[in-house]
């Protein structure tokens, strides 16, 4: 590291710190003239930034040449590629590394993509692989690096109202968006004041950085706040969510009586809500060999009449139907009556999957215990 710095410029020009999480931990970045920059968590260098422009002078930053052979500032990622002997993997679309010596190489383009030269900003160098942890440098996101409140009480910790409020307003502004396969950020202080669960949780993803924020309230332990990649959240575990009469106020009682609600459903292949009287079936159906999607349906008066009649395995009949005329085809039957395809198709989704969130198979699998 010192070595580093000698050749970053000997000094810092700035120093960022900041204290991310609950449990808390503390991200230093150490901001050279150069283009320098060296991320530290708690003291242990988690990532060095070669940037080839300045962040404080916005002059000409490092000379790319000098650490990597056989490339230049205007490379390209076969360019990259081609110096360091391996092929580029993927954290993302937009996110493409190399595993290098232990340690991961990610080049940053700018929107224009990184197959014409000139477009490479720079190269950050980490030890955790890239997917499988959040970026480092986005502990200084300008969107979700400061939702989380702090009490002021002794002891510090989170200010529960506080945050719930800040991340609320960040929603509302469309800064960031909730995971409806999670407790609601509304509810989660009814659901923990309850105490009917060891752990309520709410999950939402910041736009700008993609890290989703885990909120989490416990029923024998201070709350924590912390930020993770998807495959870290989506294990995380979650007890089912129990009926809104036993934790709910009348507002919210009411609310849940006139949206969508679970029915039944048939593993892995459909499943079916009600809203005012009226069913909505969500069939699975396979797109390619690789690729599949689900339909949203609303049964219309005759459909209807056949599931009074017929029950589950009508239901399963339709389902078949709908997954043999894919409604991604021009010719299906189902693709112009699929909501999952009209203008209001979010507004859908999220109605859906608040309905059945207890009986997904994600939901059985993040079951504790």
């Amino acid at each position: 590291m010192r070595e580093l710095i000698n050749v970053f410029g000997t000094e810092p020009a700035e120093v960022r710190e900041r204290t991310v999480g609950e449990p808390a931990r503390r991200s230093r970045r150490l901001v050279f003239a150069s283009g320098g920059e060296i991320i530290l968590h708690d003291d242990a260098v988690v990532a060095v930034v070669f940037r080839l422009t300045s962040t404080l002078t916005a002059a000409r930053g490092l000379d790319l040449s000098k650490w990597i052979a056989g490339v230049g500032n205007d490379a390209t990622l076969d360019d990259l590629a081609k110096a360091v002997g391996a092929r580029p993997r993927f954290a993302g679309l937009k996110r493409p590394y190399f595993e290098i010596d232990g340690g991961y190489l990610q080049p940053t383009f700018t929107d224009e993509g990184w197959k014409k030269a000139g477009n490479l900003v720079g190269v950050t160098v980490v030890a955790d692989r890239p997917g499988l942890a959040c970026r480092p440098e986005d502990d200084d996101c300008r969107i979700c690096g400061d939702l989380l409140v702090r009490a002021s009480e002794p002891g510090g910790g989170v200010d529960v109202d506080g945050t719930i409020v800040a991340l609320g307003t960040a929603l509302t502004s469309g800064l960031l968006k909730e995971d409806p396969n999670w407790v609601r950020l509304d509810d989660l202080r009814m659901l923990h004041a309850a105490g009917l669960m060891e752990r309520v949780e709410s999950q939402i993803t910041c736009t700008t950085c993609t890290r989703i924020i885990c909120f989490t309230l416990f029923r024998d332990r201070p709350p924590t706040f912390g930020y993770h990649v998807f495959n870290d959240a989506r294990q995380r575990p979650l007890e089912a969510i129990p009926p809104v009469e036993q934790w709910g106020d009348d507002v919210r009682i009411t609310a849940a009586r006139e949206a969508m609600r679970y029915v039944d459903h048939g593993e892995g292949a459909w499943f079916l809500v009600e809203q005012k009287g009226a069913f909505y079936l969500q069939a699975r159906y396979i797109v390619t060999s690789m690729v599949d999607d689900s339909a949203l349906i609303r049964l219309d008066d005759t459909e209807a009449a056949a599931y009074r009649g017929g029950g589950h395995e009508y239901l399963s009949e339709l389902a078949a139907r709908i997954h043999d005329n894919g409604p991604h085809r021009e010719t299906s039957p189902y693709r112009e009556r699929d909501l999952f395809r009209g203008v209001d198709r979010e507004k859908y989704r999220e109605a859906v999957t608040r309905a059945i969130v207890n009986h997904t198979w994600l939901a059985r699998q993040r079951r504790p215990g």
